[in-house]
């Protein structure tokens, strides 16, 4: 059965939606309804959905973290995530602020399968600030909620939310979280269904990453580069591309000093022993071909 409701996002601004949101509602008996949800000891009555189910098609992985991520934690979510979808993973996520996000965003960026379990009505973005992220997802992926469309989050409806992430996916991988994140919930469900859980190891003075490294203390399988993520799934990782050819000098040193993976652009000039106009010059022409990707906080590395 399906139904249009305009987007939330629009009833919050007081306009009408230009383009009303379809909403299809999955029960048990629905051929669509994902099978590993019968796993649950309580398995959703219904689900409401929006987008693409061929979203779920595709083998799945839950990408989980602390909604207060450092730039470390979003670097190696865009890092696994990128890895990920381009060796046909589809990648389920909460979209939260934080890590969640930086998933969602990452796997749309790639043109990737992303799913997004709300713990409210599937129309209804959580939190407000993510109405572009949940019409993204909506359009190019798959937005599922077991809640009806306009339901507001209550008490409890996180938790509900984190065992639906926890059964779609075989792998959860929590990339930050805090002792009281609710990343370890979704964590603590999965290894209750014999999902495999796996975790980025982080700072130990950090406090995002107290849970994640609590959790491979505990035996959590360890996340230490995108190969590991990929062997989860059977997956090897694509053979480095040939260097491009005919690069003039200072492009050449550039690419050469980026070898190993992101790099800070202030400390480009000290490893290619070019000036910074001669470095900011090279990284744009990089860029313009499509060979490099620059990210807000001034660090580069090969695409």
């Amino acid at each position: 059965m399906s139904l249009e409701v305009a987007s939330a996002s629009s009833f919050d601004q007081g306009v009408a939606s230009p383009d009303p949101l379809l909403v299809d509602r999955w029960t048990r008996e629905s051929p669509e309804y994902p099978v590993e949800l019968h796993d649950l000891a309580h398995p959703p009555h219904e689900l409401y959905v929006i987008g693409r189910s061929s979203s779920l098609s595709k083998p799945r992985v839950a990408i989980v973290g602390t909604r207060n991520s450092t730039a470390y934690g979003e670097r190696i979510t865009r890092t696994l995530t990128r890895a990920l979808v381009r060796g046909g993973v589809s990648v389920v996520s909460g979209m939260a602020r934080g890590i969640d996000g930086a998933a969602h965003r990452t796997a749309l960026e790639e043109r990737g399968n992303t799913v997004a379990v709300l713990g409210t009505g599937v129309d209804v973005p959580y939190p407000v600030g993510h109405r572009l992220l949940h019409r993204a997802i909506a359009e190019h992926g798959l937005v599922v909620s077991e809640n009806p469309p306009g339901a507001r989050a209550g008490k409890g409806s996180f938790p509900k939310r984190n065992r639906i992430i926890a059964a779609l996916a075989p792998v959860t991988i929590v990339v930050e979280a805090g002792f009281r994140s609710g990343a370890l919930n979704t964590a603590s469900q999965a290894l209750e269904l014999g999902r495999v859980v796996a975790a980025v190891p982080g700072p130990i003075d950090s406090d995002q990453s107290r849970g994640s490294n609590q959790l491979l203390r505990d035996g959590a399988v360890l996340i230490a580069a995108p190969d590991d993520a990929l062997a989860l799934f059977g997956i090897s990782a694509p053979k480095d591309a040939p260097p491009p050819p005919l690069l003039p000098d200072s492009e050449q040193k550039v690419w050469d000093a980026i070898a190993g993976g992101f790099t800070d652009s202030d400390a480009l000039p000290a490893l290619t022993d070019l000036t910074i106009a001669e470095c900011l010059a090279a990284i744009t022409s990089l860029e313009i071909m499509g060979l490099i990707e620059c990210s807000l906080a001034g660090e580069i590395r090969r695409r």
